[in-house]
């Protein structure tokens, strides 16, 4: 059902309410910064450190419950359970790191698991909102990426808040943010989960959003930009990390009010525009004696808004037969769990993520690592980690750009959205073999981070919509949850890898350096060698993803194809609201 009334405004608050939500659920993009603090207090070697890493994204691998949870509950509930994960996980690591407990290393596990599995439910709960909130696919598609990309920028927020605080932004201060940011946020986004509650509880469709989603998107660019450039110098003094904090909270608001300010700017202008095209046609009419077609008009009009079973469009979408083996032959079609399992496209899918995005989550977990291996720990690694999590955000943000040019691109030009995902992935191999070469040169460190970052980035936010368009908007909450399954599996496969080639190098020679816990030893290799062979490795296996994520655009170009074309033809016929329904 439709809401009314005040519903364009509950639409913007929602995607608001999102938009926070995201930026305090990217708990894992920090771990970095408390993975040494963990690491010390187990004495655990960096096999044992890339365990908690599996737990944390094994935590995906039960997300699609939050699927169900969000068709079958209120959204409160669901942000309220991940609220109440997420502090119990993080509050016990918390605690653990600052000597209030002591834990043996599987307790230390399951709680990074159920702090994984609270990240789930909030992105779960994000893609609910905006569904609800907006439900065309296009302006649902601008609503998603925007909201996913500040997900991106999550590190570098919670640096900030970290250097704000009284004390130095040790491993457990980030734990302790990491328990309570999240909760506060869930309380500040209740009405507009109260709003959208349900699954029947969606808003109208307005046709002129496109100019405030592209308003929403330069703040964000903003808010990105600012990020990059000035939480690196937040470092040196708390007073500058409040300052900038400040700065920070100011754009956050932005899509709070911003939309309702360009709406009423709107409003004036196309009611001036409205009045002076209605004095223009009644200056036609009395010219022309009165006369009008106002039969035609009427038939026009008929044509325009009356649904006609018998078209062209509804002939295809009942009795298009399915093109060579196990093709996709329209978007959008609902796929139950067991169908999508009996998918090619969806392995084709699945495996292009796992060899592709999934690699430079690994990546960023072990940035920490990757800079004291190289002599550039303490502000190395948060300088790596703010790159990282700042190009993540933008990759995420410019996976957006399909939709807001798809206004003004002709249906025969434009570019399926999963051939805008193998060409997002396509940078990541690139930059691994480079690291693989030249990886001591701070430049080249620098350069391939955000090369990943951005890539990880692109593919990350757009995923949600691909898997939307692919198998169904109503089982989008289940399916994406299925695929990103695929996380704690490369996690695992991928950090293993990295973990023994890292312990090898360090029995090659160089470094066993004592840590904290109670005067165990934790190992430490130095030197290019150390992650050398992973980069290639991660090369290798990122171009198996770049080349499944080809084939599943080459699958499934065909399908995009015959919508742009049933597009175009509603357009040339005067079937206009079709067109809109779709847009």
């Amino acid at each position: 059902m439709g809401a009314t009334g005040d519903g364009d405004g509950w639409r913007w608050a929602a995607l608001a309410a999102a938009v926070w939500i995201q930026a305090a659920a990217g708990t894992n993009f920090d771990f970095p910064a408390y993975s040494t603090g963990l690491k010390a207090a187990l004495g655990a070697s960096q096999a044992g450190l890339n365990g908690l890493a599996v737990a944390s994204d094994m935590g995906k691998a039960l997300g699609w419950s939050s699927g169900l949870a969000a068709l079958h509950s209120p959204l409160p509930a669901v942000t309220g359970a991940a609220a109440a994960m997420g502090l119990a996980g993080y509050g016990i690591q918390w605690l653990f790191v600052a000597g209030y407990l002591r834990l043996h290393y599987t307790t230390v596990f399951v709680t990074c698991l159920v702090a994984g599995c609270s990240i789930c439910w909030f992105n779960t709960a994000c893609f609910a909102l905006c569904t609800r909130a907006f439900p065309s696919p296009r302006r649902r598609a601008l609503a998603l990426s925007l909201s996913v990309s500040f997900n991106g920028a999550s590190a570098a927020l919670y640096a900030l808040l970290a250097s704000a605080g009284p004390g130095p932004p040790v491993p457990s201060v980030y734990l302790l943010l990491n328990a309570l940011v999240p909760l506060v946020v869930s309380l500040a986004a209740l009405p507009p989960s109260l709003r959208y509650s349900s699954p029947t509880a969606t808003e109208d469709d307005d046709d002129d959003d496109t100019g405030v989603f592209l308003a929403l998107h330069a703040f964000a660019f903003l808010t990105g930009v600012y990020l990059l450039v000035l939480t690196p110098f937040s470092s040196g003094s708390a007073a500058t990390a409040r300052l900038l904090l400040a700065g920070a909270a100011v754009l956050l608001l932005l899509p709070v009010f911003a939309p309702t300010v360009l709406r009423a700017c709107h409003r004036n202008s196309h009611t001036k525009k409205k009045a002076a095209e209605t004095n223009v046609e009644l200056f036609r009419e009395q010219l022309l004696g009165g006369d009008s077609d106002d039969g035609a008009s009427q038939d026009s009009g008929s044509r325009g808004w009356t649904p006609r079973k018998s078209s062209r469009w509804f002939r295809f979408l009942e009795v298009e037969g399915i093109i060579g083996t196990d093709q996709l032959a329209t978007l959008g079609e609902e796929h139950t769990a067991g169908r999508l399992l009996r998918r090619v496209d969806f392995w084709l899918y699945y495996v292009g993520y796992l060899c592709g995005a999934t690699v430079g989550l690994v990546y960023s977990n072990n940035l920490g690592q990757i800079a004291e291996s190289l002599g550039r720990g303490g502000d190395g690694t948060t300088a790596l980690v703010g790159i990282y999590s700042a190009c993540s955000f933008f990759g995420r943000l410019l996976s957006s750009f399909p939709d807001l040019i798809s206004s003004n691109a002709k249906e025969n030009r434009r570019l399926a959205r999963t051939g805008w995902l193998a060409a997002g992935l396509a940078p990541m191999p690139v930059a691994f073999f480079l690291l693989a070469g030249g990886g001591s040169s701070a430049g080249v460190l620098l350069v391939c981070t955000a090369v990943v970052g951005l890539s990880s980035g692109f593919v990350f936010a757009a995923a949600v919509s691909v898997t939307a368009e692919l198998f169904g908007v109503d089982s989008v909450g289940v399916n994406h949850n299925i695929l990103v399954s695929n996380i704690p599996l490369g996690s695992l496969l991928y950090g293993l890898l990295a973990a023994q080639l890292y312990d090898s190098g360090a029995r090659g020679g160089v470094v066993s350096a004592p840590s904290g816990g109670g005067g165990r030893l934790a190992v430490v290799c130095m030197g290019e060698q150390c992650y050398a062979g992973t980069f290639r490795w991660w090369g290798l296996i990122t171009t198996v993803g770049v080349a499944c994520s080809a084939a599943l655009f080459l699958r499934t170009r065909a399908a995009y194809s015959r919508f742009f074309e049933s597009r175009r033809r509603r357009a040339e016929k005067g079937d206009v609201w079709l067109d809109e329904l779709f847009n």
